[in-house]
């Protein structure tokens, strides 16, 4: 599955020192193919301990994580929707992304020009959504007007798409982002507006990016200024410091790595945090096939069944599938191999209505 988060935000909040960070993570990069697809276009790996357990348990020939792309599109300015700076292109760019990375500058800093002249976290969060805003409802008024005429003329289904359809146009011109309209029926919704690809529909995480006196508080007051602006939304943030993260992803020894971290009292890198929210974000889960030759996480769908799973193998797979036989981690990790487990009796086959689990252990059996 190819999956893409878009980072955004205005000029100046520290989003490509954020996405320099992503594609120079050089600890990442020594245990997992990393590249950079283009100079604004980043691939990195899900951190997961559970492929760690495999590798360890298994030995095999070669590893390969789940991975998600980073793409560092353009700053936004006032005027973005109407073509202002490089809005035509920025606004391109965010369509085809399934996920938005917001990067807000949460911090002061008198050699770092601010674009709007002042620290406003809150503010700033309102321009990018404003110009977004705007370019979604100019694309739900053109659609409400090949609906509208056939409404008024009786047609059932052109009177619920105009229904739905003008609930969005309410709230956006309310200021709201397309996402706050919820309760919706998902394929009424889908064929009111998925053609559309609403900017302000897709999922969000903020990035509140702090100083370094900052990050070991974990937030500050724009922080919290932030946090009360987004609160109607559910959104999540991650509170990073996009300069101390460029210096974690140049170190390449992971014990060098630790020891930096622990300086600043943090765990684990804001950048694992945002990877690892950011696979969540899109409702995505993990499963595994294990074998001497390879071990291997794959991307799915949370909700999807064992056949579909299988199709991200192959589609083959899918089409001739028979049944699945499913290993549970923990199950794994007790009885040490596959062997092991199937004389614990720990391996459950599984139909077609299997519904697969984060973590599964998984291998197929189909016709071709």
């Amino acid at each position: 599955m190819g999956l893409q988060c878009g980072i955004v935000g205005l000029p100046n909040v520290g989003k490509s020192t954020l996405f320099s960070a992503i594609s120079s993570n050089k600890a990442e990069a020594a245990n997992y193919p990393f590249c950079t697809i283009e100079p604004n276009v980043g691939v990195v790996t899900v951190p997961d301990e559970r492929l760690t357990i495999l590798e360890q348990l298994v030995n095999p020939q070669r590893v390969l994580p789940t991975v998600i792309e980073f793409v560092d599109i353009a700053g936004l300015v006032k005027g973005a929707s109407q073509g202002a700076g490089l809005g035509n292109k920025f606004l391109a760019n965010i369509r085809e992304v399934d996920a938005i990375i917001h990067v807000v500058r949460c911090f002061s800093d008198d050699n770092i020009v601010h674009v709007e002249g002042r620290v406003n976290p809150v503010s700033d969060k309102e321009i990018i959504d404003f110009e977004l805003q705007l370019k979604d409802l100019e694309s739900v008024e053109k659609k409400l007007q090949k609906f509208e005429r056939a409404a008024k003329a009786g047609d059932a289904k052109s009177k619920q798409m105009v229904g739905v359809l003008g609930q969005y146009k309410a709230a956006l011109e309310a200021g709201k982002s397309a996402r706050t309209v919820q309760g919706l029926d998902p394929d009424i919704k889908h064929e009111a507006v998925g053609d559309l690809f609403l900017l302000t529909d897709k999922p969000v995480i903020y990035v509140a990016n702090v100083d370094e006196n900052s990050i070991q508080a974990g937030t500050n007051e724009y922080v919290e200024q932030l946090r009360v602006a987004i609160a109607e939304e559910g959104a999540q943030i991650i509170v990073i410091c996009a300069s101390v993260e460029s210096q974690i992803a140049e170190i390449e020894d992971l014990d060098d790595r630790q020891m930096f971290l622990e300086e600043y009292g943090l765990k684990e890198s804001g950048l694992a945090q945002l990877i690892r929210a950011s696979y969540a974000l899109l409702n995505l889960i993990t499963y595994f096939t294990a074998g001497v030759k390879e071990v291997r996480a794959w991307t799915i769908q949370k909700g999807w069944k064992a056949p579909a799973a299988a199709g991200v193998i192959h589609s083959d797979f899918e089409r001739g599938f028979i049944r699945a036989e499913v290993i549970k981690i923990a199950d794994y990790q007790q009885y040490k191999s596959e062997a092991g487990c199937r004389e614990a009796g720990k391996i459950s086959v599984e139909g077609k209505e299997y519904v697969v689990q984060d973590g599964d252990i998984m291998h197929f059996r189909f016709n071709v």
